[in-house]
């Protein structure tokens, strides 16, 4: 392939200082149940291409006369603006990937993903690695409405009581609104237009074990064995940058990793999978075949120039591939045929807000992007905001032409809203403090606000030395977040389960022994998340929207809609009214001192497995249900099951149970009360252990699915 040369310069006419006057809305229609589309005068797609939608939208219907949700759009000085007036008594949330507090009336945030260590190396924190242009405000009787910000320019978003403003250093651009009964509604809505994440593979929902580097093929070993023998549940040991040869991209060092097929394939006889690091940019080396293949077929980022721009990353002066370029997406995906034929699981894709080593901590705002297939060719200022996400784009491709049968898994730092149909995310790198243990809450909360569903933190914190108090408290609640990965950086102290001391290891398992048994509950929230844009994690507000006292917390969250989880940390946290009955998943969690207090929200269900070292073992046989009846003495929950990899779920084969609850004087009978899917779990599963937890106390029966299970009170 050879791409034409094209040069670009932006050039908005009209756009002086005189040209500060309101812009009119051009046109606007509806696009869905409750979602409006906005349009200003001026808007160009040539200008401001849409890189969040899923799809082009259709419209269904005009705009009805009594919709009073209508965005104000500006033109000043060549920047482009818009802001939605809010009604008094607004909670706001939303804004992706942000540090502080879930609710975000007062703030103001920067969009422009830029590699912030610790979340204070670049104006302290007010950006991070993603962009997520888009609010959702709950109003007092819990209705909600949303706005998207339909564009990747360099931005500013502020969150007034009052006001809802977005300040952009590019051209004019479209807003939707969606305006529902719920804020689960409305979040549903973003999904219609942004898509839903792919259903992942089970074996991701498992633990994650990673550093900063495990250098040597010797301690990768050394670290899965220490897993299996001290009996700590893991799925997933991590390479970073250190495998490669000299920080080349696709290689390895012949060294320290001179037989990574064979690595990987006694990872595999383990039961672990194997995820590697891959960065965007490769070394500039002219015998480097990554970058001799680039050159060849042009794929690099230009100058304004239309020279190849070159800057400082990982392995020294490096280039970078043009991923706005479709052909560009198609080279890298075949960079990975040889590269996972080697036996590896997932890909994991870093510093691509894209980072470089410079003052300014990227590539300038003037590089040209060439763009095609329906994008236009662009300056830097509007396409780096989505360069990570074409990138894990054009990852995920080149897994499934390797892998064509499995779900693949890619995990990104950088990302756009639209982003979660490519790739999963964790909020990068954080460090070892109670702030950011904190903080991990509220962020992971947010990204699913935001259309995020499957993200975490780096448990333990990635920078900073991590004291034993601050991991255990951390992991005890940090297993019930979507994505569970423990990190840490060069330079710190050992941070796996087990090197903090023999009492840290215990609680370490035991958390770990926690998740794993809730496999089947989260894997059914997974689910959800891949059907509606559900999040997985929710705010204790989605549990009554009416209550004000719930509004700001983000101590405490909703795993599902039908599990709460209370951290350790939490002070005084404000927790929905009604019955939450606390429940036990392995012996003596609920008195340990670490782990999180777990409490089952009355009316509901949930499937639980048995405790297992990883997802290759089966976790159904038996079957545990956790009842907690309602007023009226009824409950009931759902399981989803699959075969946890490939596509044949797409076509019926997979198995969705509902199982009812029902009491009668003093005893309680649990039925299957209907299945969907071709796959048969229901008459797989031979044991089912009912717990019923009413007032404090327990009471268990055991049967099968078939004849029903009585549990007598």
């Amino acid at each position: 392939m050879h791409l034409e040369k094209i040069f670009f310069a932006v050039a908005f006419a009209g756009a002086t200082a005189a040209s500060a006057a309101p812009v009119e809305v051009a046109s606007t229609a509806m696009v869905g149940d409750g979602i409006a589309l906005f349009v200003p005068q001026g808007y160009d797609p040539a200008k401001t291409p849409s890189l969040m939608l899923e799809k082009e939208p259709v419209y269904t219907a005009a705009l009805p006369s009594s919709w009073n949700l209508v965005p104000e759009f500006t033109f000043t000085d060549g920047k482009a603006g818009a802001k939605l007036r809010v009604p008094v008594g607004t909670s706001l949330y939303g804004g992706g990937e942000v540090t502080g507090p879930l609710l975000r009336n007062g703030k103001t945030i920067e969009l422009w993903n830029v590699d912030n260590g610790a979340y204070r190396a670049v104006d302290n924190g007010t950006h991070l690695y993603q962009t997520h242009p888009w609010v959702m405000g709950v109003r007092p009787d819990g209705t909600a409405f949303g706005i998207l910000f339909d564009s990747s320019w360099k931005s500013h978003l502020t969150t007034a009581d009052d006001c809802i403003s977005f300040d952009t250093e590019g051209a004019p651009f479209r807003a939707f609104v969606i305006d529902r009964a719920t804020p689960q509604d409305v979040v549903k809505g973003l999904a219609e237009l942004t898509g839903t994440m792919e259903m992942p593979p089970l074996w991701s929902l498992g633990y994650h074990q990673c550093r900063f580097s495990y250098d040597t093929e010797a301690k990768v070993r050394d670290i899965a064995a220490n897993f299996r023998s001290r009996n700590i549940p893991c799925d997933v040991i991590w390479m970073d940058i250190d495998y490669m040869d000299g920080f080349r991209i696709f290689t390895f060092d012949p060294v320290k990793f001179p037989d990574p097929k064979t690595l990987n394939d006694d990872l595999h006889k383990a039961n672990f999978k194997a995820v590697y690091m891959i960065d965007p940019a490769p070394k500039a080396d002219p015998e480097y075949f990554v970058y001799k293949s680039g050159t060849e077929n042009d794929v690099w980022v230009r100058r304004a120039d239309g020279s190849e721009y070159q800057g400082k990353v990982w392995p020294g002066m490096a280039a970078f591939p043009d991923f706005t370029v479709p052909e560009v997406r198609t080279w890298w995906a075949g960079l990975y045929k040889d590269f996972l034929a080697t036996g590896i699981d997932g890909v994991w894709n870093d510093v691509n807000e894209p980072a470089v080593f410079d003052s300014i901590g990227t590539m300038p705002n003037d590089n040209v992007h060439r763009g095609g297939g329906g994008l236009p060719a662009g300056p830097h200022l509007l396409y780096h905001n989505a360069y990570g996400r074409f990138m894990v784009e054009g990852t995920r491709n080149g897994f499934l032409d390797v892998y064509p049968d499995k779900r693949p898994f890619v995990l990104t730092r950088s990302n756009i809203l639209g982003g979660q149909r490519y790739a999963a995310t964790w909020t990068g790198d954080n460090y070892a403090e109670q702030q950011h243990m904190e903080w991990s809450v509220p962020m992971s909360i947010t990204l699913g606000l935001s259309g995020q569903p499957y993200s975490g933190p780096d448990i333990g914190g990635f920078l900073g030395n991590t004291p034993p108090e601050l991991f255990a408290d951390w992991i005890g609640f940090g297993v019930f977040l979507p994505f569970a990965r423990g990190h840490a950086c060069a330079g710190t102290n050992d941070k796996e389960p087990w090197a903090f001391g023999p009492e840290v290891e215990k609680t370490s398992r035991m958390a770990l022994e926690r998740r794993y048994r809730l496999l089947p509950y989260l894997y059914t929230c997974f689910y959800d998340a891949h059907n509606t844009g559900l999040p997985v994690m929710q705010p204790l507000f989605f549990a009554d929207i009416k209550d004000q006292a719930l509004r700001a917390e983000d101590q405490a969250f909703l795993m599902g809609e039908n599990l709460l989880v209370v951290p350790t940390f939490a002070k005084n946290p404000a927790l929905p009214a009604g019955i939450w009955e606390e429940i036990s998943l392995v012996k003596g969690d609920t008195k340990a001192a670490h782990q999180a207090s777990l409490r089952l929200k009355g009316g509901s269900i949930i499937p639980a497995g048995k405790v297992i070292q990883h997802t290759e073992e089966a976790t159904l046989e038996p079957l545990t249900l956790y009842v907690c009846l309602d007023e009226n003495g009824t409950a009931e929950g759902r399981l989803y099951w699959d075969a946890g990899n490939g596509w044949e779920f797409r076509n019926g084969d997979y198995s969705l149970m509902t199982f009812k609850a029902q009491k009668n004087g003093k005893k309680v009978n649990v039925a299957l009360a209907s299945t969907e899917g071709d796959r048969d779990v229901a008459s797989e599963i031979k044991n089912v252990e009912v717990i019923v937890v009413e007032k404090g106390k327990t009471k268990t029966g055991r049967g099968n699915l078939a004849d029903g299970i009585t549990v007598k009170l």
